[in-house]
């Protein structure tokens, strides 16, 4: 474990371990996770995929989680949070066989996609161990999920909303959790789930060990810290006064773009010289598939994750970008945390992000766990002020954007784009299969309206007779045999007439 500074933690009677500043020596090796005390069948499985040696927040945090203690967990995003904790909740768990073996270890995630981010990892660092994982989340059927409840699980990954629909119906027993985990809690707080997860929290045992993980660190994640946990060790992995918690691997550039201009622009930039999978971030849903579409026409293989797309929809486009099958994303900020996707050398923010950590979210999804990355940010005229208010809280040096159209020579040479290139995939460079190629799972989704059924005989007229009930003049079954019961209209009934726009109504006898 690298020497860490210790810290008095106010009002908390816990420590805080920041990483040493970077000296210019030369640095040792980092440890491995056998000697950080991980089990060896842990350290094989990681070994398996790569993984050997720790990153900063695992090496400081491991030998405390491994001894049962509560800890909180800060560190740049992508830098490898999800080991910190999977590792030592793990080898806190009996594997238990038996039907019906309720959960010995919970994760509550924010997003759909980080569930399954998160399960994913947890179930191949456990994959020597006979660990049973489930990851539970709204959009898909209610009865997979209970079923293999009721098999029997070790470790649970969910959302609020979800953990706690199952709870309700008895479906979820969470009485026997020894290890909670509490991941991208800054997150939850943003997207107002801290009440759900207090609901959650009080149906755990006591007597448990509670780690949480974020990002950020605002006053209200503090504040739950104080009520739910022990003497939490505070553990900061990054240099004393390294507020901005941007990744320095990550090559930055800031530009001012004119609205119509723009996919012009993303066309070229998608064209630089190295250029691997690519992230494209918006505000809106809308926006993110009018992007693709456009793209799509262009001849690049691309994908879209929004919340008008089905559960279903959603997990086809991250298996074809994880498989290589498209390789750009274009994507609102529901999947800005969640996907850790090997291979992501590019970030463009379409939009201007809404603040300082929408854009760590969003850039975070480059230059992960060690690599370098690249990060295009496009400014509209009407968010400069937004923008600089980002830039100051970071300390970035792109003040004033530079104005920039797809033509502008710097695009060209700061990104290493071809001069000859135009805003359309040449032929010879479409050799991605396409989303077409990567079948779409039946998930049973949830929340779907039913299609109105068909009566007999409906399919054999026209629309507008279905609506009117089959007379072709668009009247009702029962308006020609109303008029026919009604009593003939006496010579001194009343009219109503109406007079046009400006005009009162008048009523007129009529003789």
């Amino acid at each position: 474990m690298p020497a860490a500074t210790l810290l008095e933690y106010p009002r908390m009677s816990d420590a805080v371990l920041t990483e040493p500043p970077s000296s210019p020596e030369a640095t040792p090796a980092p440890p491995t996770f056998l000697e950080l005390g991980a089990d060896a069948d842990i350290a094989r499985a990681l070994a398996e995929t790569g993984i050997e040696r720790a990153f900063p927040i695992q090496a400081m945090t491991l030998p405390l989680a491994l001894e049962g203690r509560d800890l909180i967990g800060q560190a740049k995003t992508g830098t490898g949070k999800t080991l910190g904790f999977g590792i030592p909740l793990l080898q806190r768990v009996t594997p238990d066989s038996s039907q019906g073996a309720t959960p010995q270890a919970l994760v509550v995630v924010p997003t759909r996609e980080l569930c399954v981010q998160v399960a994913g990892d947890l179930e191949q660092a456990g994959a020597h161990r006979g660990v049973r994982v489930l990851s539970v989340y709204g959009g898909r059927a209610y009865e997979p999920q209970i079923e293999t409840l009721a098999r029997g699980v070790e470790v649970v990954v969910g959302t609020p909303g979800r953990l706690i629909d199952l709870a309700q119906r008895k479906a979820l027993d969470l009485s026997r959790v020894r290890v909670l985990v509490l991941d991208e809690a800054d997150e939850m707080l943003d997207m107002g789930f801290l009440p759900d997860v207090e609901r959650i929290v009080a149906l755990l045992p006591a007597t448990r060990q509670t780690m949480l993980f974020s990002a950020t660190m605002p006053g209200q994640i503090v504040a739950l810290a104080r009520r739910y946990m022990t003497q939490p060790t505070h553990i900061r992995a990054s240099e004393p006064g390294d507020d901005r918690a941007t990744v320095d691997a990550i090559e930055q550039h800031v530009w001012r773009a004119h609205p119509l201009d723009k996919v012009e622009l993303l066309a070229r930039v998608l064209q630089a010289d190295g250029r691997g999978l690519t992230m494209v971030f918006t505000r809106t849903k809308r926006k993110a598939q009018k992007i693709a579409d456009d793209l799509t026409e262009r001849g690049f293989a691309v994908a879209s994750v929004h919340g008008d797309l089905g559960q279903g929809a959603r997990e086809q486009a991250l298996r074809a970008f994880r498989n290589g099958k498209v390789d750009v994303l274009v994507a609102t900020d529901v999947a800005a945390r969640g996907i850790d996707v090997d291979g992501v050398t590019h970030v463009i923010n379409y939009e201007c992000p809404d603040d300082e950590k929408t854009y760590l979210h969003r850039i975070g999804r480059t230059g992960r766990a060690g690599a370098s990355g690249v990060a295009v940010t496009f400014v509209d005229w009407e968010d400069v002020a937004r923008w600089q208010m980002i830039d100051k809280i970071l300390g970035l040096p792109f003040k004033d954007p530079l104005e920039t159209y797809s033509t502008s020579d710097h695009v060209y040479t700061g990104l290493g784009i071809p001069k000859d290139v135009t805003g359309r995939l040449s032929k010879n460079q479409r050799t991605r299969e396409g989303l077409q190629a990567e079948e779409i799972e039946d998930l049973g989704e949830t929340g779907r309206k039913p299609k109105p059924q068909q009566r007999s005989g409906d399919r054999d007229r026209s629309p507008r007779q279905r609506r009117s009930g089959g007379n072709s003049g668009g009247e009702r079954p029962s308006d020609s045999a109303k008029r026919a019961d009604d009593k003939p209209r006496s010579s001194n009934s009343r009219r109503r007439r109406r007079t046009k726009r400006g005009g009162n109504a008048a009523s007129a006898s009529v003789e």
